[in-house]
């Protein structure tokens, strides 16, 4: 019978039956992949503790596959003797001949002459091991890329990865969890190098890297970089603490600059108008809150929102919780509560809005109008007159200007940075309350649905304040479910950790950053992440831009930030470098630097008001 060979080129590309399989000489090719089998032949001399991890946290499909048979101590011993042996009759016959001296030989045999001494006290034994690879990818073109970066590991941890020629199937096989060695392509470990195979602990956090994944730096005690994606998690919220100084604010610029890559829309509460640079770069929205004649009015209601929602009723609630902040952040009486609750009602029915959603749309009443419904109202009494008084200087004294009017403008886009710089020290916690509000009214539009952050920066001016802290947590609890991250950082651990509702936000943070931390703190904030001694030391002396990601008693990491000299300049909040670069009149990073930056066109920087300049901006 002759045989009639198909020529290459007509063969088919794919298989047709599900359970066929094709060998080839290096490859093989099943339903759904292409697989190539490796056989480790070379191996250091000296390893240390886990030093397989590499090939196991591979992120591509790589199946790793350790086979070990232990060797009789009768053989075992029988082996060593007739290695030394071996080593010791040419070393001698090598000073005979007046030859140079074989120092690797000589190694060779004072390790087999310590191996033979451990045998003999029963301190260890010998193994046959066999360590193979078998990759796997979806096409050959895939798995040619694959097999490279494979063998490059292989060779940066001084093995020697031989492809199985001719012998694909059985590599395959013996990468199964079969328990069955089909190669046989064996070394003899001793019980110390055996152990130290096997990876029980791991200084690189496992690849959860997604569509927003983002380099926080390099792993500081491996050669590894640290991709932490904070939408891949149980949730996506995040806290980071350290002390001043130790660069809290310019990691999370750079996250936030990076998430912007990825198309999430960020949000920032900036009370030291850190961020209006990186604002300016990327051509987003700076809202200044306390500049001359910028307006905002809390009663405002939100013009997106379901036919289900009872605006008003939740209106009512976050004012509740703004007025008693503005008070001082003492909880308001039961009384002084109900008082205030049928006030706003009034405030609202006396400017034409009720619960008709046909209502909702027409001017809302201003801070003032509460105030006069609460000196008016038949009924208020005493509660009344006295919540009147206490909100005199919103109206009518030195704070009154936020408030003294309609809202200017209502920002959006990709980025949004609330300043509060501009308000005294009294009003920041009602200015982070406020944008907290009107981001939050944002994130929670159903007709609106993305991915988005939340940056809280100096978080403890809110968390101070009781109402505040209620406000945050809420925040911190909802903001999975309409796919936003909260993301709070704070200097002062003691206002985060001494309280429950901080202790509550720090444990609905799936992603917590760490930097240097002052000794004063150490104990809180060990005991709050159960920080090992190590992880403690190494807080208390970690270098400006290191950092300890802790994601869950499992994943944890120590790192080093990198930026890149044009994130540097964005992020940096370091007086000596920005003084220099407004002595040399720095370009911006984005721009050419031979010629003079203009602002980008889209950026929007909200000091002042008009009715031309809010439709300008709302149509941005």
């Amino acid at each position: 019978m002759k045989l009639r060979r198909r020529h290459r080129d007509h063969q088919p590309s794919t298989l047709t039956h599900p359970a066929s399989v094709r060998v080839g000489a290096r490859t093989l090719t099943l339903p759904d992949a292409v697989c190539a089998s490796f056989a480790v032949t070379g191996y250091p001399r000296e390893v240390g503790a886990g030093w397989l991890e590499p090939l196991l946290t591979y992120p591509g499909h790589l199946d790793v596959s350790l086979h070990i048979e232990p060797i009789p101590q009768q053989v075992a011993a029988m082996r060593l003797r007739r290695q030394l042996a071996r080593l010791e009759s040419a070393s001698r016959a090598d000073a005979q001949h007046g030859r140079l001296a074989d120092f690797a030989a000589e190694a060779a045999a004072d390790d087999a002459t310590e191996l033979a001494d451990s045998l003999a006290r029963g301190h260890g034994r010998l193994f046959k091991v066999g360590l193979y690879l078998t990759i796997n990818a979806a096409t050959e073109p895939e798995l040619a890329a694959e097999v490279e970066r494979v063998r490059a590991l292989a060779s940066s941890l001084l093995l020697n990865a031989q492809p199985t020629t001719f012998r694909a199937l059985q590599g395959w096989t013996t990468s199964l969890p079969l328990g069955v060695d089909n190669l046989g392509a064996t070394r003899t470990f001793d019980t110390t190098a055996l152990a130290a195979a096997f990876p029980f602990t791991s200084p690189d956090l496992p690849t959860t890297a997604g569509e927003t994944g983002v380099l926080y730096g390099l792993n500081a005690t491996s050669s590894g970089v640290v991709v932490w994606d904070r939408y891949a998690q149980d949730n996506h919220n995040s806290v980071v603490l350290a002390r001043s100084g130790a660069g809290k604010s310019f990691f999370t610029k750079l996250e936030a600059l990076r998430l912007l890559y990825q198309g999430v829309e960020v949000a920032v509460v900036d009370p030291e108008d850190e961020y209006a640079r990186l604002a300016r770069a990327v051509g987003g929205t700076c809202l200044r809150l306390g500049a001359s004649e910028v307006r905002w009015n809390p009663f405002d209601l939100p013009a997106s929102h379901s036919p289900r929602d009872d605006v008003l009723s939740r209106r009512a609630m976050f004012l509740q919780t703004l007025i008693a902040t503005m008070l001082g952040g003492t909880p308001l009486s039961a009384q002084a509560r109900a008082t205030l609750d049928s006030a706003i009602i009034a405030t609202y029915a006396a400017a034409g809005i009720t619960r008709d959603p046909a209502t909702w749309t027409r001017p809302a009443p201003l801070l003032t109008d509460l105030v006069t419904t609460l000196t008016g109202k038949k009924g208020a009494g005493q509660a009344g007159t006295e919540l009147a008084a206490q909100l005199a200087p919103y109206v009518t004294g030195s704070y009154r200007e936020l408030f003294d009017g309609p809202t200017t403008t209502h920002p959006a886009g990709h980025l949004t940075v609330f300043s509060l710089r501009d308000l005294p020290e009294e009003m920041k916690a009602v200015g982070t309350l406020l944008a907290l509000d009107a981001i939050w009214r944002r994130v929670a539009n159903p007709r609106n649905r993305k991915k988005r952050l939340v940056v809280v920066d100096e978080a403890w001016l809110l968390m101070k304040q009781p109402e505040g802290a209620r406000f945050l947590f809420r925040m911190a609890k909802a903001a999975r479910k309409h796919w936003a991250g909260l993301a709070v950082i704070t200097q002062d651990a003691a206002d985060l950790l001494s309280s429950e509702l901080g202790q509550a936000i720090v444990a609905n943070a799936a992603s917590q950053i760490l930097l240097r931390q002052a000794p004063q703190a150490i104990a809180a904030v060990g005991d709050a992440f159960d920080l090992t001694d190590g992880e403690r030391q190494f807080l208390l002396t970690a270098e400006r831009g290191e950092a300890l990601l802790v994601a869950g008693p499992a994943n944890r990491a120590a790192l080093t930030i990198v930026a890149s000299p044009t994130e540097t300049i964005l992020a940096t909040t370091d007086p000596k470098v920005l003084a220099e670069l407004d002595q040399h009149d720095q370009p911006h990073p984005f721009q050419p630097h031979d010629a003079q930056p203009p602002s980008p066109p889209d950026f929007t920087e909200i000091t002042t008001t008009s009715q031309t300049d809010n439709e300008e901006s709302e149509s941005q």
